[in-house]
């Protein structure tokens, strides 16, 4: 898409109307529209990614929603929404027996260390 339509004798632009004889005049850079295309690459990669994330989840047979959430830079982090409870996580698991992907709080459970540290802190007092 231009950024400047010829109109007979006048063009426009972003609409304002010029005569071709401003072109000669100085304006400020802050009288014209700024185009950066580091705006369309973050935005076509941020669709590329949740192109990607989603169908290779899709491919890998599980059926999970996904998250978006905005960081310091301007950047974005994608997360899992849990099947379970529908909070935002960034891990899932699935479970061994029942075969349901949930997160760790709904699928209840411990990493070893907890526990080895729970009976550990018991026995020493």
């Amino acid at each position: 898409m231009p950024l400047w339509v010829k109109t007979s004798s006048l063009i426009t632009l972003k609409s304002k109307s010029m005569n071709p004889n401003d072109f000669s005049k100085k304006l400020l850079i802050e009288q014209c529209q700024k185009i950066r295309i580091s705006d369309f690459v973050r935005a076509s990669k941020e669709q590329l990614k949740e192109i990607i994330i989603k169908s290779s989840l899709e491919a890998d047979g599980y059926n999970v929603l996904l998250n978006r959430s905005k960081t310091g830079f301007g950047g974005s982090r994608f997360w899992f929404s849990c099947p379970q409870c529908n909070k935002r996580i960034g891990v899932l698991y699935k479970h061994p027996v029942s075969q349901i992907l949930a997160c760790r709080t709904c699928l209840g459970l411990d990493y070893r260390k907890h526990r080895d540290g729970n009976s550990t802190k018991n026995s020493s007092l």
